[in-house]
């Protein structure tokens, strides 16, 4: 097929308008997004989407599927799920995590930091840069694992439990303590909601982030007590005061010792002794070692009728919508309970639920989605940090603040939101479009994309037909005739126009104005 050069005039005006550095399209506030804006108002006519469909795109129920339950669409993670034969038997087969192949990648990078992450407290300890550096560490490592992982169902409730059971990487004392409760999250993920509740609150992050390393019998300290209730289980409105005084009394005890020893023990000299109603929970509390009775308490809480429903709401809400009904709630509360607060029977309830197929796109992207997400779909590859605070793979979550958020930096214990209208706010789409040229450009600096040249598919395809195959590979989704028009206008060639590995486009560096109007749809942030 010969290569037509032929440009429209309204195309080669468009061509100069946009053609602008990189600089350039970072302060002018993402101008290769803005090309959408212009072309919706362009005078010249519409292009007609190609189709190229030698490049699969997921049905709408795979799309679904892989939008609400992984990080983000890949041609790979489709690949992965029509090997399974439908969605319903890959997602049952992520539920066993341990039945799933890992990827290489996912699986070297627990040896990447295998102090600051992997390590016992007393090995977080030793890292000579400190504990913030060992905690940024552990942020880092979550995010890769999310972005390679193979076992995404896991990723996803990972996150889930650690917003759930929040704790901020800033709080004190928690640093060396931070990724050992981190890596318990993810051991228990999958398991019930009775042993997510007791190791969570036991464990000596959380101790230490709320307080309760501070209170013993005769002067209790509330927090860990109070947010039990209001955060981690039954929620506001079902306790009094004195609910959460002998909440309080019931956790004293548990201890935690900094440096040099960096330990966690129970010191039955500090626990308050003595007959405790809680709610409906009634113990005698004789033993000076409280710590059977606290699991007695624990297991109330977590079988409690306000706490299934609390858990399946929140469920609800981060993988159906931001106003699930009463009935699916209940629905989901019903299994929650029978099952004795397992987790697999309640998510394999919601993700058969008719609630749950009829919510496609109508959740938000959070700024942790969208971060991991688009570097999925550029297929970025990070390389091994030189030195524990060395690189810019220990850069790339602060890319996050520009959308609003990056992992554990919400400063408060009720964890980040995840409902829609705390995301959908201007200032975060444009950081979005300022954010995704620069990572498309490779940021942080030993962040490595693909060639230009390699997004194309074969030489001779129209600039119709490439942008279509880079919506399927990106979004899953077909190009549309107002995307071709963005592109058109955007990079100043013809829909008609046929690319190969010489074109201008390739060669200079205008795949980077596709690939970024592509990602700054309107419909790449819905889930």
């Amino acid at each position: 097929m010969a290569v037509s050069r032929a440009r429209s005039a309204s195309s080669g005006e468009s061509r100069g308008r946009f053609e602008v550095g990189r600089r350039g399209l970072l302060k002018g506030g993402a101008v290769t997004a803005a090309a959408g804006a212009v072309a919706a108002t362009s005078s010249a006519p519409a292009s007609a989407a190609g189709s190229y469909t030698k490049t699969p795109v997921p049905t709408a129920r795979e799309r679904h599927a892989i939008n609400r339950f992984t990080f983000g669409f890949t041609p790979d993670t489709l690949a992965q799920l029509r090997a399974a034969g439908t969605p319903e038997r890959w997602f049952t087969a992520q539920l066993s995590p341990a039945t799933v192949s890992e990827s290489a990648m996912a699986t070297a990078v627990d040896s990447w930091w295998p102090t600051s992450v992997m390590g016992t407290p007393q090995q977080v300890s030793t890292v000579p840069e400190g504990g913030h550096v060992a905690a940024g560490n552990y942020r880092t490592w979550a995010m890769v694992k999310r972005m390679y992982s193979n076992r995404q169902v896991l990723e996803i409730m990972s996150e889930f439990w650690e917003n759930h059971f929040y704790i901020p990487l800033v709080d004190d004392g928690v640093l060396q303590f931070r990724s050992s409760f981190g890596r318990d999250i993810k051991r228990l993920a999958l398991t019930s909601f009775e042993e997510l509740l007791q190791a969570s609150t036991t464990h000596a992050a959380m101790n230490m982030s709320l307080d309760n390393v501070r209170s013993k019998k005769g002067a209790i300290n509330e927090n860990l007590g109070r947010e039990l209730l209001e955060l981690h289980t039954v929620g506001q409105g079902k306790y009094t005061e004195d609910d959460v005084k002998n909440s309080a009394r019931m956790l004293t005890g548990y201890q935690v010792k900094t440096a040099p020893e960096w330990i966690a023990w129970y010191d039955p000299s500090l626990h308050h002794v003595g007959e405790l109603q809680i709610m409906g929970f009634t113990h005698p509390n004789a033993d000076a070692d409280g710590q059977a009775a606290t699991r007695a308490y624990l297991r109330y809480l977590a079988h409690h009728e306000a706490t299934a429903r609390r858990i399946c709401r929140k469920l609800a809400v981060r993988f159906v919508s931001d106003t699930p009904s009463n009935a699916l709630v209940e629905d989901l509360a019903g299994v929650y309970r029978s099952s004795g607060t397992k987790i697999e029977p309640v998510l394999q309830k919601l993700f058969g639920h008719p609630e749950f197929w009829d919510s496609a796109d109508k959740k938000v992207r959070t700024p942790t989605d969208e971060l991991i997400t688009v570097y999925r779909a550029l297929g970025t590859e990070f390389a091994k940090p030189p030195g524990p605070a060395g690189g810019g793979t220990n850069q790339m979550s602060v890319l996050g603040l520009s959308l609003g958020d990056i992992p554990f930096n919400w400063t408060a214990p009720d964890g980040p939101p995840a409902d829609n209208a705390a995301w959908t706010n201007p200032s975060r789409f444009l950081g979005s479009w300022e954010l995704h040229i620069g990572m498309i450009d490779g940021w942080p600096h030993d962040a490595k994309n693909r060639p230009h040249a390699d997004w194309l598919p074969e030489d001779g395809i129209t600039l119709a037909e490439f942008v279509d195959h880079l919506s399927r590979v990106l979004l899953g989704r077909e190009s549309t005739d107002r995307l071709l028009n963005a592109c058109t206008t955007s990079v100043g060639f013809g829909a008609n126009e046929v690319i190969t590995s010489t074109h201008t486009i390739i060669r200079h560096n205008r795949v980077r104005h596709l690939l970024s109007l592509v990602l700054n749809q309107p419909v790449f942030y819905l889930r």
